[in-house]
């Protein structure tokens, strides 16, 4: 049962005919898992924590430096040195201390993140790193928890759902071969500050969405951003058959 203060804090989202209170109430009892605290899981975990998702779980191992701040905007001046994590944490208990925040200030292992994915009911994935979101993929597939994954460079983005609770939904290791050399960051190439607040905040929405089944997600297609020219592509996403993941159909993408 919501209280007299939720029902303010949250009603603009509760008065939209997809949501209503047994919408907010879902987001009140779930717990995601945002690992990365850059540029992209600044506005997943604040937008997150805004809308009243009930905890979060933040997992990160490196500290603020100057050089972020350009745009990973949950941190500040006055925290560079500290952990991200930390942090982040701050920021959330400013933007709503009804959230509750678990932090993981680490590298995990394999066994590690598996067991810690196993404890949420969906995983959004803000790491620049191939292996780890290969990682990352495998856990969600094995616990069948839902993935939100992003990703943005230069003036260039992309957002996908993977969602092992849908039958035709491929995973990420359908697009993305493991060991394949595309392992391009921000420090190397350089990013846009807006572009990764647009793709972190699609990738906040489409979380939402999938935990309350608001609308239609992600899931089976990939959203690509040109910053450049404003434009937006759809991709459909096919399983590959011979994924060792997802057992699924062709990793072949198609224009909508």
């Amino acid at each position: 049962m919501l209280s007299d203060e939720q029902l303010l804090r949250y009603s603009r989202q509760i008065m939209l005919p997809d949501v209503e209170i047994n919408g907010q109430e879902t987001w009140l009892n779930s717990s995601v898992l945002i690992i990365g605290l850059g540029g992209l899981g600044s506005p997943v975990a604040m937008y997150l924590a805004a809308a009243g998702i009930g905890e979060l779980v933040l997992v990160d191992d490196d500290e603020v430096e100057l050089s972020n701040l350009q745009r990973q905007i949950a941190h500040h001046s006055k925290r560079i040195g500290q952990p991200k994590v930390d942090s982040a944490r701050n920021t959330i208990a400013n933007l709503n201390p009804d959230t509750k925040v678990r932090t993981v200030y680490d590298r995990l292992s394999e066994e590690e993140l598996s067991s810690l994915v196993a404890t949420v009911d969906l995983v959004v994935d803000c790491t620049d790193n191939f292996s780890t979101r290969f990682s990352i993929n495998r856990a969600c597939f094995e616990h069948k928890k839902p993935l939100v994954s992003g990703a943005a460079i230069r003036m260039e983005g992309q957002v996908a759902v993977y969602d092992p609770l849908t039958p035709e939904s491929p995973c990420y290791q359908c697009l993305y071969k493991e060991g394949s050399d595309e392992n391009l960051t921000c420090s190397e190439s350089g990013v846009l500050s807006p572009v990764v607040g647009i793709i972190g905040s699609v990738q906040a929405l489409e979380a939402l969405k999938v935990l309350a089944s608001v609308g239609e997600t992600l899931a089976g297609r990939l959203l690509l951003l040109d910053a450049k020219t404003m434009d937006w592509r759809t991709l459909k996403l096919r399983k590959d058959p011979k994924c060792p993941v997802c057992s699924g159909g062709s990793g072949e993408v198609e224009s909508d």
